[in-house]
């Protein structure tokens, strides 16, 4: 780890994006760090863990933490996000509360609002989705959100077209504090290969499989390694849904489904690793995974992280 000095006021910080589910935090990461390290979905909660985006400038380290949606819990798994998304609020440097610009204020921001009550950390409001409305429409949005708390800053954006993304990277930067650089320039997140494998994985099954929510699926990897004399990787990983109907589905009419949801994540694979991918998948049912906690534990939901 490099530790630059801070004669020259460097700066360094972690910053948490914190939202209700599906308001654009992890398309905002994956357009910030420039490369696919974040699962998509048009689905609400297909972020589980705390994934870290680092973006290395010249002068500053941001280092972003992509929180599970915060909402109320139904189930052990959603107290588990929960309080990762709660832990991260005291941890960081500062806070972007992203909401959605298409709707309006709601239980839902009421509900992370109370949360903030008791947090001293710095919170900027992001506007996401500005491409989505007419300009207009903006300046009631940001009135409405003055009234309910003391923002350091508002910022509207597109993450997805990338409009004053730059602007509020700036902004950031002014409320860092001097720091050291805390990972190598070229490192561009602290999850391990084999995490973001399974992600990738997982994000193809939500896009191709819209019947099924997307807490009922998790994805393990059981073997990466490469094979002997070839540049090629075999990656083998299996898909856990919670019941018979929900593998039919990801299996799909003569296997179909599966082949195409390792076709589409092999690309993305290949990407990530630099290399040839031969993927394997497998479909297992296991009944009720989410509320048994040695279960949740085997797919990477390990409470004593956080």
């Amino acid at each position: 780890m490099q530790n630059k000095g801070n004669e020259n006021g460097y700066k360094s910080g972690f910053i948490s994006i914190i939202g209700r589910p599906n308001v654009g935090k992890s398309t905002f990461l994956n357009r910030v760090i420039g490369q696919k390290i974040a699962i998509m979905s048009d689905k609400p909660q297909t972020t589980r863990n705390k994934i870290q985006g680092v973006l290395s400038l010249p002068d500053a380290q941001m280092i972003f933490i992509d929180t599970p949606g915060i909402h109320k819990p139904k189930h052990k798994l959603g107290d588990f996000m929960m309080k990762v998304a709660q832990n991260t609020l005291k941890e960081v440097d500062l806070i972007l509360f992203m909401v959605n610009a298409e709707e309006g204020f709601g239980r839902g921001e009421e509900f992370i609002l109370e949360k903030f009550q008791s947090v001293n950390t710095p919170i900027f409001l992001v506007i996401n989705k500005i491409d989505q409305i007419h300009p207009d429409e903006l300046l009631p949005i940001i009135e409405s959100y003055k009234e309910k708390y003391d923002f350091k800053e508002i910022v509207p954006i597109s993450a997805l077209e990338g409009n004053n993304v730059e602007r509020l990277l700036d902004q950031i930067k002014v409320f860092l504090p001097e720091g050291p650089q805390y990972y190598p320039a070229d490192q561009v997140t602290d999850h391990p290969e084999r995490f973001i494998i399974t992600e990738l994985i997982r994000e193809k099954a939500l896009h191709l499989t819209r019947e099924e929510i997307p807490h009922s699926l998790a994805v393990v990897l059981d073997k990466m390694e490469r094979q002997p004399n070839k540049d090629i990787i075999h990656v083998m990983a299996t898909v856990i849904v919670e019941r018979d109907s929900q593998k039919g589905i990801i299996i799909g009419k003569q296997g179909s489904m599966l082949k195409e949801i390792g076709k589409r994540a092999r690309v993305d694979i290949e990407n990530l690793l630099g290399s040839k991918v031969f993927l394997e998948l497998w479909v297992k049912v296991q009944k009720d995974w989410r509320n048994r906690m040695s279960q949740l534990r085997d797919y990477g939901f390990n409470e004593d992280e956080y």
